[in-house]
């Protein structure tokens, strides 16, 4: 197949576009191959949707070879299967809700459990039906409250999402592991750096849950990493492992200190180091009392809610979020401190939380025997020496302090070290919280009924164009890996001349003969404006048919590495074909 770029839907951009902030946003857009609509909104254009669908190919061969089957379903959904698993108010503000001329509430498909389990139910009753697994890739909407990075983070995107049905938690974890490989033959073949780290379930539900995220500086999740094993986790699903447990007994007796002008943990600190106990403080000998408000889906009632962690750890957004979803989170305003005068800032202690019936949740390294500088609940005063489990007692843990390098991995093995990445697939174990929601089940061969259990894997698909295009690029444009480039070859006349071009189309026509795809840019622009568009589009193979010609030669360049040679005229079939086939 030859494409031409005189008649190719295309223009290309000189200028980064204002609202880019991150290299596959500027690319895509500068190259021609995605425009925007609206925030989180794009279009696809030629050669942006030629890559698109060669990412399916991949992504659906894979899925094939693994058993699994595809359907179709609407994105555009009835209310009722998502008020049966609460997502519909669980979901909260990031669901696109509307509602029919007959007044019935709708939404936009942001995921597919709810359609894939009805759907297996209505066909399947036996035992002899299982196990089954179907997928399909699918327009998924969420209303991101920041849509931002072009594609990486968008209101509208594809998405592969498949499921698996199976008996019991053996077949499970046999899909499971079937996905999980996929997955990995899948990014593979895509020729991405990526990790598989440990990953929270959120909204879907479920136990065993990993991402697979794409290394990239521009990636909205941090994850970690041990320096002496395989453990990698994202930073919401590590979880920290607490010390033993201290004795009580011969602690020091909790005693309350005038503390003045001390706002911050660093001045209370310095304080009791200069207040000649004969003892060395740290900011981890501090427990810092964090004041928020939650409340469920739904609900108009705040809650409030008290998280302690060393002095010396922030509480990491992310990490919280996750903890406490669905709820919604916010920090305690000015009135709600009016509200409930014994919360006093900056002063705030354990006794005051606990008498009052707020619901009081620890870091895991405040066990049983620790001793802590904390709060007096007074203006101007600390107590030192506050003991947990001797004088007060939490209401439970929670683990949402910040995670940092350098912190012991949780599988007793090195240390971590940070990265970020990009979510490129996530694989579920959902087991049965689905099936339990519409009664999915198989009659089993002594006539009794089987409840199903559930795998749930998801790849977004679209957003694999960026990432793709954050790991391949370089000063010039984009460097597509083979795979998934929008051609094969990029031929560029280079000269007026009748027997250049005349050539340059002779070569394109045998090309594609051989089953080469050709992009042939017989525009008459100039030399210089072709090169540059070249290296901007980002072909991995250029043929620069131009003055060698007289001497019966042509330019082949390789996009990536840069090399270039002269290559006869007669051989150029072969050689380029080489290249294309590996």
């Amino acid at each position: 197949m030859i494409t031409r770029m005189s008649s190719l839907f295309l223009r290309t951009l000189r200028e980064d576009p204002a609202d880019a902030e991150v290299p596959s946003h500027k690319l895509l857009v500068r190259a021609g191959y995605v425009r925007r609509v609206a925030p989180g909104g794009y279009s696809w254009l030629p050669l942006g949707l030629r890559v698109l669908r060669r990412i399916e190919a991949v992504v659906r061969e894979e899925m094939n070879a693994i058993g699994a089957q595809e359907i179709q379903f609407p994105a555009l959904l009835p209310r009722e299967p998502y008020e049966a698993t609460n997502r519909w108010t669980e979901y909260g503000p990031n669901l696109f809700r509307l509602k029919d001329r007959k007044g019935a509430d709708y939404l936009l498909g942001p995921t597919h459990e709810e359609l894939f389990t009805l759907t297996v139910k209505g066909e399947y009753a036996s035992y002899k039906d299982y196990p089954v697994t179907l997928y399909q890739i699918q327009t998924k909407y969420r209303d991101e409250a920041r849509p931002r990075a072009g594609i990486l983070r968008g209101r509208e995107f594809l998405m592969k999402d498949s499921y698996s049905f199976d008996l019991d938690d053996e077949g499970q974890a046999r899909s499971y592991q079937a996905h999980r490989d996929a997955y990995v033959r899948i990014f593979d073949r895509l020729g991405l750096e990526y990790v598989v780290v440990k990953a929270t379930s959120g909204a879907m539900g479920g136990s065993a849950s990993e991402e697979f995220l794409a290394v990239a500086e521009t990636g909205e999740d941090t994850f970690v990493r041990s320096t002496a094993s395989t453990y990698a986790a994202n930073v919401e699903a590590v979880v920290t492992t607490a010390p033993p447990a201290q004795a009580i007994d011969g602690k020091p007796e909790a005693k309350v200190h005038d503390t003045p002008n001390t706002p911050t943990i660093a001045t209370l600190v310095d304080f009791f180091n200069n207040a000649g106990l004969g003892r060395e403080f740290t900011a981890a000998d501090t427990l810092k009392n964090v004041l928020l408000k939650t409340r469920r889906p739904g609900e108009d009632k705040w809650e409030l809610l008290a998280i302690g962690v060393p002095g010396d750890r922030e509480v990491d957004q992310k990490r919280l979020e996750a903890a406490l979803e669905p709820a919604e989170v916010a920090m305690l305003e000015d009135a709600d401190f009016a509200a409930n005068s014994f919360l006093v800032k900056g002063y705030i202690g354990p006794k005051a939380l606990l008498d009052n019936g707020v619901r009081y949740l620890v870091d895991p390294r405040v066990v049983t025997g620790t001793s802590w500088i904390t709060g007096a609940d007074q203006p101007g005063r600390h107590v030192m020496d506050l003991v947990a489990g001797r004088d007060f007692v939490p209401s439970g843990t929670i683990d949402v302090a910040e995670v940092r390098e350098g912190d012991p991995s949780p599988d007793g093995q090195g240390t971590l070290v940070a990265a970020r990445g990009i979510e490129i697939g996530h694989v579920f174990q959902l087991g049965r919280k689905y099936a339990d929601a519409f009664g999915l089940d198989a009659l089993g061969p002594d006539s009794k009924p089987i409840r199903i259990t559930m795998g749930s894997y998801g790849i977004g698909v679209s957003r694999l164009v960026a990432v793709i295009a954050e790991q391949y690029f370089d000063d010039r444009g984009l460097t597509w890996p083979r795979v998934v480039a929008p051609a094969d070859v990029h031929v560029v006349i280079a000269g007026k001349d009748d027997t250049v071009r005349a050539g340059a189309e002779k070569l394109a026509g045998e090309l594609a003969a051989a089953g080469v795809e050709v992009l042939l840019d017989d525009r008459t622009a100039s030399p210089g404006v072709k090169f540059a568009d070249a290296e901007l589009i980002g072909v991995p193979t250029i043929v620069v048919v131009g003055r060698g010609l007289a001497s019966g030669v042509v330019e082949v360049k390789d996009r990536v590495s840069g090399e270039r040679g002269d290559v006869p005229v007669d051989e150029a079939v072969a050689h380029v074909v080489g290249l294309v086939r590996g």
